[in-house]
């Protein structure tokens, strides 16, 4: 694995160290997210169903969220569907946002996938408007190569 930069990270890599449970990972993930970035509201993850064809709500901190969203809709099943972060400065602009909590304005995405498989996405939001830099986005994406690697995809 190459040399983990970010502080954030380095802190996900010690708390996922020794533990391949990948529900008690992304809580702690989401956790750390949240004590960890200023002004965001939600951080969590939503994992793919294959069978459905679609992503299920998994472990997240913050308010109460949308359960089901269909491969291709909103912000994070665009993410899914196009394999590709996305950064959204303003969540009323996006084609097909999914308003499950009206206070969001700015979303970020990213994409997790292990062996060709895909387990899920990355979900952030904040309160305010364009509050997600390129500098946010390259450390959010070392963060979830940081988490890729502890995943058991044999369990999922």
């Amino acid at each position: 694995m190459s040399e983990i930069k970010s502080m954030i990270a380095k802190q996900l890599d010690a708390l996922l160290s020794n533990e391949n449970n990948n529900i008690a990972n992304m809580a702690n993930a989401s956790a750390l997210l949240m004590q960890s970035m200023k002004d965001i509201s939600w951080a969590g993850f939503y994992l793919y169903e294959k069978q459905n064809d679609e992503l299920l709500l998994g472990p997240f901190q913050g308010k109460v969220a949308c359960v089901h969203i269909k491969n291709g809709n909103g912000v994070c099943g665009a993410a899914l569907k196009q394999q590709k972060t996305k950064r959204v400065k303003n969540v009323n602009e996006f084609p097909g946002h999914i308003a499950c909590d009206s206070d969001s304005k700015s979303e970020i995405v990213i994409p997790i996938i292990k062996d060709g498989k895909r387990f899920g996405v990355l979900d952030i939001d904040a309160p305010i408007f364009n509050r997600f830099s390129i500098e946010d986005e390259n450390t959010l994406k070392e963060f979830i190569k940081v988490f890729t690697n502890h995943l058991n995809i044999d369990k999922v």
